[in-house]
């Protein structure tokens, strides 16, 4: 028997589910989505899916379908919190949506997974930031990230 027969399946992705949430959270906040709706379509259309001849990874449909459904529960919530580690002078209302999912999906993880490490939950969003933007968004998600670590975990 050859040995790649013996290696067992990949495990479904966690940034990826991360980079998913952040996506569909942005694509409610534009459309008005009923959760859902919008959990459905990402678990038939999108989710370990193809897309323009890029094959996705295979993410943790558990972990994506608990970020959305919590952020979307309490997204009021989250955006007090994250008002709260803004520099002054900002405001929430200020920063642009992909940013605000980020920062909503990064608050979230910070306040209800808690046995999850506080700095691979901010590196993987740091790591979402990067697929939206160039420097210097990354480096303010982790800043706000990391502020919101300290009032929330302490």
């Amino acid at each position: 028997m050859p040995a790649t027969d013996l290696t067992p399946p990949p495990r479904p992705s966690r940034p990826a589910a991360r980079l998913a949430a952040v996506q569909a959270l942005y694509q409610r906040d534009m459309s008005g989505a009923p959760v859902p709706d919008l959990l459905r379509e990402f678990h038939e259309h999108r989710l370990g899916r193809e897309i323009e001849g890029d094959a996705l990874a295979d993410a943790d449909v558990d972990l994506f379908d608990e970020i959305v459904s919590g952020v979307a529960l309490n997204a009021a919530e989250y955006d007090q919190v994250i008002q709260a580690a803004l520099a002054a002078g900002w405001t929430i209302e200020r920063l642009d949506r992909p940013m605000l999912q980020i920062l909503r999906c990064g608050t979230y993880e910070l306040a209800e997974r808690k046995r999850t490490p506080k700095g691979a939950i901010i590196s993987e969003y740091v790591d979402v930031a990067k697929a939206f933007y160039e420097s210097p968004e990354p480096g303010f998600a982790n800043g706000v990230l990391d502020t919101i670590a300290k009032t929330l975990r302490g």
